[in-house]
């Protein structure tokens, strides 16, 4: 009997039964943490991009893709916190003296319709009583 080309490239079989079954291993994975921000990539893959999700998994690279967005993750995260520590963890609205106020006239954008008329697409609210 001929010898399969997983047999010529050094595979072997079991006979198990009636049936030949490969003797298939993984290869050996350096062990990488999978955290919250990994767990959230993979269900996000899994329910809007389901044809990448299955190529990285079968492919067997699907643990070390989550393992590189949960150090990017983490690195941005650990940035964000420093940047918010130095900063005192004050807004930077309220350094400046300005309004976070809802409606407040620093809020506004300038529109162009210019004076005291706060324009929108198809309608205008006047501030004061003249028109």
């Amino acid at each position: 009997m001929e010898k399969t080309l997983y047999e010529q490239t050094g595979g072997t079989y079991t006979m198990q039964g009636d049936y030949c079954l490969p003797n298939l291993t993984l290869p050996s994975e350096e062990e990488r943490h999978i955290g919250v921000w990994a767990h959230r990539r993979r269900q996000y893959l899994k329910q809007h991009h389901k044809i990448l999700y299955y190529n990285l998994l079968t492919s067997g690279k699907l643990r070390f893709h989550l393992a590189d967005v949960e150090e990017e993750a983490q690195s941005l995260f650990s940035s964000a916190s420093q940047r918010i520590r130095r900063a005192g963890g004050r807004d930077r609205t309220a350094e400046s003296g300005e309004s976070n106020g809802v409606g407040a006239e620093n809020e506004q954008h300038p529109q162009p319709c210019g004076g005291n008329r706060l324009c929108r697409f198809d309608f205008c609210v006047t501030t004061e009583n003249n028109q």
